[in-house]
């Protein structure tokens, strides 16, 4: 489980408006940061064409290297901290130019 893989991740039970059920998910952590079984995901829902406006929202392309079914988004705003016992199945991975896109969201998101 490596910072840019894309993985089927269960995110139930959830509360409140967090984002919900088995879904994909990017790695944003470093992989050589923390001691505990823990990573730092960002979750990927539908793309929706309001969230253009969205700093926090990352749109994917379906392809070869992700290899999600349809246009997509990385929801930066829902970052979370998940057990490793939560991954299902690798998917696939993002690109170099789309991981910058999602660390400019997270820097936007948590003000750094």
């Amino acid at each position: 489980m490596n910072r840019g893989e894309i993985w089927s991740v269960n995110l139930d039970p959830t509360i409140g408006a967090e984002i919900k059920k088995t879904r994909p998910a990017v790695i944003v952590s470093d992989n050589s940061v923390g001691l505990l079984p823990l990573r730092v995901i960002d979750p990927v829902t539908d793309w929706k064409p309001h969230y253009g406006a969205a700093v926090w929202m990352v749109k994917l392309e379906p392809n070869v290297m992700n290899l999600l079914t349809k246009l997509s988004a990385v929801d930066c705003f829902q970052v979370r901290s998940v057990s490793q016992t939560r991954f299902v199945k690798k998917i696939g991975e993002v690109s170099e130019d789309e991981m910058k896109e999602i660390e400019q969201a997270l820097s936007a998101v948590l003000h750094l």
